[in-house]
Order: structure tokens, then C-alpha cells, then sequence
């Protein structure tokens, strides 16, 4: 059983609450998913249960956590740098189970996550590792250790949809504690049995968490029916008190009247009588005021993000030929960097002579009219790669309006300059007043709006590229994981506005939801080219 007894979190630069007095138990076979806005906690928690230092530089934290017997393997967000630069054996190395496992252990635990036993040691740089791999291989590591409990952090961020159907079996056999962080609906919705919502309500002034024993669909959709009925209730209370206030205030009036009516001066009966009478309605007055403390709250909630996506500049004619793209060979460097050709097709990677690895031969892509297609396929074969070459042509097209979110934000982002100031194309006052407005809209506090961008988490630096693309005419966007860094909670949002864009969307992306909800054509990127998906 792990175990957490009240504990709060407040930043130490600004003092923010993140948890106030959070509780919870979590007991073997506890599927649990930790979800919410971008900002709210989740990773810090998660840091503090496995480890109360890792979090103590940019936060004080009160509360007691009880272990009991449980064995705590932790997977951060991301690799370190540190760890980065290690060769996958030197990885390895670091945890002190590696050397008591005999080979035959080492054999059976590198087949249980669909991996060769040699991997282990391996003499490639944790950094040049696909997305799939690195989960693969932290996993691995974490499994050394004969853990009683999984701390992931996103371990669904990066792998492609193969990886993902292999995370989530290794979660649900899992014979202890998962607890996770995730924005892949799928894969919560496949594993969660118990979900913890931590919430920012208030413009960020107060902390509210909820853990539910249900599934994810269940959680949510039970949320939904209780602010569906508060609302109503609220609503109700509104109305029978407009009533109630328009009968008192015709009661007053008249009381009040007959108070200041002359003549009920030459009688003391009639006076005394009027007294009375106001005195009973300032009593009722008070009753009321009463009452109306206790009056059905609207429900406060952290809302998804709302905003239009796209102009009427946006609009793509159907059957239009927006792309048309060729590509004979596709190639990568052994460094990580990649590199195109067209020519030498044959040319495969030699790492003793550093030649290039080829990705992919003959690509060819058409789109046309208001299509939105996504291209998929395995981690390392290229989709981003081929995604900045097209980037790349486009920019010489003075038909197309083009947006582009790429999967790494500094690509385009300067990290130094504020939301504001990197929306803002003329400076002028009104400009700044309607960006801040919108920013706004999307649950940017105003300190927020005035931070350097590198501060901000990348769910919201993922929010800034979306309202770039909303105050511009563009009619194609260009996206690159475009639901990576949004919560679960706000995926359905940006599905929709990314569903009824107007013009044509080029993407990648191994998100299912984003895949079946928003996109018209799926295509695969093979060693062979693009093929189509009709599954």
C-alpha cells in the first residue's frame, strides 16, 4: 500500500498553491491516472512520492507519505542530459539489480518487453534512442529492480502506436501500483481504473483535487451529469429567487408606504401596526440574506481552452490541389541529424565510414481540397524528417498561407520573448489588448502573459502555436504531434477545432483519438514510401 496524508505544495518563487491537504491510497492492481491542465502539479507530485529532494529547489511540500513495503522505480518526463550522453550499458550499469540478474533473468525480462538480451549492452547513446526504444529501455531498467510500484510520467509521449498498445499490456499486467501521467486518451481509457483530477479553479487561486475509484469514460461522464444537475439546481435557485425578491420588494414598499403615511401619526394603534409590520419584513429580510448564502453554487471548473480556428481566408475548395510532393530517396545521419538526397537510393548506413541511413524511397504525396491527412509509422522512420522537407518547399508557395507547429517548440518559438510579445505582428495597443484577450481565453493568467516563454509548460507553449495559427488567414497547417502536451480533458476541444478547420491539415501524430476523430486520409511512411491506411 502507498499511502499520502495531507500534503501541500506551494512554489517557493510566487507562493502559488498547487495541493492543498491532498490525500490518497493506492493499493496493488490500482491502474491510477493522474490528470489535469497543463501547470497543475501532476509531474511535481509525482517527483515528491518517489523522492521528496527532487522537488525541493522550486518547492515546499508538507504532508506525510507512507511507503510501507512498496519498492518505487520512477520514469521522468524526460532523459536527462546527463543520462543522454550515457551509452545504453553504462545505463544499465547504474542500477545496482543489473549485475544480480543472471543471464537467463536478463534474457526472459528483455523478451517480457519485446527487446534482445545484447541490448543490455549496447554501445548506442541513450540520445540517439527513437522514442519507442528510450520508453522500452527506462522500462527495462525500472523492471531490474523488481519494483512494487510504477511512477511514469508520460511515458506515452514520442512512441508510435505500436509502442503504445505494448505500454498499455505491460501497465494492465502490471501486478502492482501503476500510477501514470498521460495525455493519450486511448491508453488511459485502456488502463485506468482510478483517476486523480487536480484542478486550478479561480484564475489559479485555488486548488481543488478529486480522486474517483471509476474508469476514466465513467469519471468523465459522471462529472459531466454532476455539473449538468449543480448548473440546473443553480439555475433553479436564480429563478425562484428573482420570484421571492420581486414579492419581498412589493411587501417592503408597501410597508414602507404605510410607515411614512401621515395620518398613522394622529392614531398610536395604526403607528405601533406599521412598526411591527416593517419590523417583520426587515426580519424577513434577513432570513432571506440567510438563505441565500446557502443558495446551489454554479459548478466551478477548470474549462477546456475555446477559441475559432481558421478565417474565411481559411477556406480550401474541394478538389484543389494543394501538395504535390515528391521525394526519391529519404535519408537520416548516424548523428541524429537527418539529411535528403535525391540520388544514391541504394545507399545504406555503414557506421564504420559515417554514410548516410536511408529512410525511405520513391514518396510521393498529393493533397487536395480541405483534406486532412496524418501520416504515421513506426519511431525513427523519418515522419519528422520528411514533414520539415515539405515545410521547407513550402516556404517558396505564395498560394498557400501556411502555419507550422513542429514537435520540438524552439524550433520556431524564441524562448526569450513573452506570448504577447511573440504574437504581437505591429504593436500596436489594440493588437496587444485583443491577444491578451484571447490568452485569456485560453486560462493564461496575466503573469503568465508576461513571462518569458521558456517558463512556460508545454502544454501552453503548444496553446501559444494554436492561437498563432487562429489570428492568422492560414488555409494549410503543418503539424507535428500537435495533442502531445494537451490533457485529456482539452483533447476533445482541440480535436474539433482542428476537425472543422476550413482549409487542409498536413500532420503527424500517434494520438488514435486525433487520428479517427480529425483525420479524412491516413497514410504510413514504409522503407517502400507513403502507402494509404484504408483500416
Amino acid at each position: 500500500m502507498l499511502q499520502i496524508k495531507n500534503l501541500s505544495l506551494t512554489h517557493r518563487k510566487d507562493l502559488h498553491t498547487l495541493a492543498e491537504n491532498f490525500s490518497l491510497t493506492l493499493n496493488p492492481k490500482d491502474k491510477a491516472v493522474l490528470i489535469g491542465e497543463e501547470g497543475n502539479g501532476k509531474s511535481t507530485i509525482l517527483r515528491w512520492i518517489y523522492d521528496p529532494a527532487l522537488i525541493e529547489s522550486y518547492m515546499e511540500a508538507k504532508g506525510e507519505r507512507i511507503l510501507a513495503r512498496e519498492r518505487l522505480s520512477y520514469l521522468p518526463q524526460e532523459l536527462s542530459p546527463e543520462d543522454a550522453q550515457k551509452t545504453v550499458y553504462e545505463y544499465f550499469s547504474e542500477e545496482p539489480q543489473f549485475f544480480e540478474k543472471n543471464p537467463r533473468e536478463l534474457a526472459e525480462l528483455s523478451a517480457r518487453l519485446q527487446m534482445t538480451a545484447d541490448f543490455f549492452y549496447s554501445e548506442q547513446l541513450m540520445g540517439t534512442l527513437s522514442g519507442g526504444e528510450r520508453v522500452r529501455t527506462e522500462l527495462l531498467r525500472a523492471l531490474l529492480s523488481d519494483p512494487t510500484t510504477l511512477l511514469l510520467d508520460e511515458p506515452s509521449n514520442d512512441i508510435d502506436i505500436r509502442t503504445l498498445e505494448f505500454l498499455e499490456k505491460l501497465i494492465n499486467d502490471f501486478p502492482g501500483i501503476v500510477l501514470y501521467i498521460s495525455h493519450d486518451e486511448t491508453l488511459i481509457e485502456n488502463t485506468a481504473n482510478m483517476v486523480i483530477h487536480l484542478e486550478q479553479l479561480r484564475h489559479k487561486t485555488l486548488s481543488r483535487w478529486t480522486v474517483s475509484r471509476l474508469a476514466y469514460r465513467d469519471y468523465v461522464s459522471q462529472r459531466e451529469s454532476k455539473m449538468e444537475h449543480q448548473e440546473e439546481m443553480a439555475r433553479s435557485d436564480r429563478r425562484e429567487k428573482k420570484i421571492r425578491d420581486e414579492k419581498f420588494r412589493r411587501i417592503q414598499e408597501k410597508v414602507e408606504a404605510n410607515l411614512l403615511d401621515p395620518s398613522h401619526g394622529m392614531h398610536d394603534a395604526l403607528g405601533r401596526l406599521a412598526k411591527k409590520k416593517m419590523h417583520a419584513v426587515k426580519s424577513m429580510g434577513r432570513r432571506f440574506e440567510r438563505e441565500d448564502e446557502n443558495m446551489t453554487e454554479f459548478p466551478e471548473t477548470e474549462e477546456a481552452i475555446f477559441f475559432k480556428l481558421g478565417t474565411e481566408k481559411s477556406v480550401m475548395p474541394a478538389g484543389k490541389t494543394v501538395l504535390e510532393y515528391r521525394l526519391p530517396a529519404l535519408y537520416a545521419e548516424d548523428d541524429g541529424g537527418t539529411r535528403f538526397s535525391d540520388s544514391r537510393p541504394d545507399l545504406r548506413c555503414n557506421p564504420e565510414t559515417g554514410t548516410h541511413r536511408l529512410l525511405s524511397r520513391g514518396i510521393f504525396l498529393r493533397i487536395r481540397g480541405p483534406e486532412r491527412v496524418c501520416i504515421i509509422g513506426d519511431n525513427g522512420c523519418g515522419k519528422t524528417t520528411l514533414l520539415r522537407k515539405i515545410v521547407e518547399t513550402l516556404r517558396e508557395r505564395t498560394d498557400l498561407r501556411c502555419e507550422y507547429m513542429p514537435q520540438n517548440y524552439e524550433e520556431l518559438l524564441d524562448f526569450s520573448e513573452t506570448p504577447v510579445d511573440y504574437l504581437d505582428k505591429t504593436g500596436d495597443k489594440e493588437e496587444r489588448t485583443r491577444i491578451r484577450t484571447y490568452l485569456g481565453a485560453m486560462k493564461f493568467t496575466g503573469s503568465e502573459m508576461d513571462h518569458p516563454i521558456r517558463e512556460l509548460s508545454g502544454g501552453q507553449k503548444a496553446k501559444v502555436f494554436l492561437l498563432r495559427m487562429s489570428l492568422s488567414d492560414a488555409n494549410l497547417l503543418i503539424l507535428d504531434e500537435p495533442t502531445r502536451n494537451f490533457s485529456p480533458l482539452s483533447g476533445p476541444v482541440i480535436r474539433s477545432l482542428l476537425s472543422s478547420f476550413p482549409g487542409a491539415i498536413l500532420s503527424v501524430s500517434h494520438d488514435r483519438k486525433f487520428i479517427s476523430e480529425v483525420c479524412t486520409r491516413v497514410l504510413e511512411l514504409t522503407p517502400e514510401g507513403l502507402s494509404e491506411k484504408t483500416d
